[in-house]
């Protein structure tokens, strides 16, 4: 299903998400915005800690009991989901409209169900269906994601499944929901390289027969280069770029965008180290000054650790938070392997 930037299906606004944590406050997501339209694929990228799944488990009402959404709106169907303060209110959008597929799939299944229970669970509390109706659709989903003779596979458990089996059972369950949104949380990380790609292209697959709109959070910029519409690039709970997959991959911005793409064991050259980012990222106990990657940048701006850059607008699609984009500042190139990457590309990506 083809996607317009025309009237988003759920909308964030200056949202700030807070912790506290042994008395004192973290502030996880800091006055974060974003769009997100109906029928697209959008990918969060970022290292762990960024603040990418905090950020995606505020529109489930998923956040631990330690945090709270401290200003800002998240808006879906003409409702601002910061204003739920009951799990009744949660369950009108948890699963029905909203759906989750975690990383580790042992936590999300139930060891002591068989596979055909769990999906059946969902179905009858989100679809309304019962009995015979209810297990017929079981079957049917078990089908769509690629699970063999589902008859007998409905009947066996969790430990019975491979890994990337279990994987594709959590994902049944998340479709058997019929939500509008899937969030897929580091849907990979635990299955070697072929079994992703088959994870990758069935969710690819799903997504257009149930007109999804899906999210993907992932510490890896190469996993989303061929399923991902656009790209969100969040740093110490902050996105820092954002723009159509090509324009991310081929035209990025931000020197943490540059950082990213430079640590794709794809652009290494043999015989040198791969290269990694040093430092690491600020402690979000305490206010950020300026560019929150200014200590890890090399080439950053005396500006860059003053005061925060706002967005630039490199194109309508296309905007990035860094004082590099301002008319006043000096040229400064990406670095080797990003201009590589935009004149050559890497086959397999973007």
């Amino acid at each position: 299903m083809e996607y317009t930037m025309d009237n988003p299906i759920l909308s964030v606004r200056g949202l700030n998400i807070k912790f506290n944590l042994r008395g004192r406050t973290l502030h996880a997501i800091r006055d974060v915005g974003l769009d997100l339209y109906k029928g697209e694929s959008l990918a969060i990228v970022g290292e762990s800690g960024s603040g990418k799944s905090v950020f995606v488990k505020s529109f489930m009402g998923l956040l631990d009991a330690n945090g709270w959404v401290d200003s800002g709106e998240i808006l879906y169907n003409g409702e601002n989901l910061t204003k739920f303060t009951t799990e009744k209110q949660w369950l009108t959008v948890r699963g029905k409209q909203i759906a989750m597929v975690l990383q580790d799939p042992m936590t999300s299944l139930n060891p002591l169900k068989t596979i055909g229970a769990q999906i059946m669970e969902a179905i009858e509390l989100h679809q309304g269906l019962h009995g015979e109706a209810a297990r017929k659709e079981m079957i049917s989903v078990l089908v769509d994601v690629g699970i063999n003779d589902p008859e007998r596979r409905a009947k066996q458990y969790p430990h019975e499944f491979s890994g990337g089996m279990r994987q594709r059972v959590v994902i049944a369950i998340a479709v058997a929901c019929r939500p509008q949104i899937l969030i897929c949380d580091e849907p990979t990380t635990a299955l070697d390289v072929t079994i992703q790609a088959q994870i990758l292209g069935l969710i690819r697959n799903l997504k257009e027969k149930y007109n999804l709109t899906t999210i993907y959070i992932t510490h890896d910029l190469g996993v989303v280069a061929n399923v991902a519409d656009r790209i969100a690039v969040m740093y110490a709970g902050d996105i820092v770029e954002i723009g159509l997959c090509e324009e991310v991959f081929y035209q990025p911005k931000h020197p943490y965008t540059w950082a990213l793409l430079s640590s794709l064991p794809q652009l290494g050259i043999k015989g040198e180290p791969l290269y990694s980012i040093h430092g690491t990222p600020p402690n979000l106990f305490n206010e950020v000054k300026g560019d929150a990657f200014a200590p890890r940048n090399p080439q950053a701006l005396k500006i860059d650790f003053v005061k925060r850059p706002p967005y630039f607008e490199v194109s309508p699609t296309h905007k990035a938070r860094t004082w590099l984009l301002d008319p006043r500042a000096p040229k400064i190139d990406p670095p080797e392997a990003v201009r590589k990457l935009a004149t050559e590309g890497v086959k397999g990506y973007a």
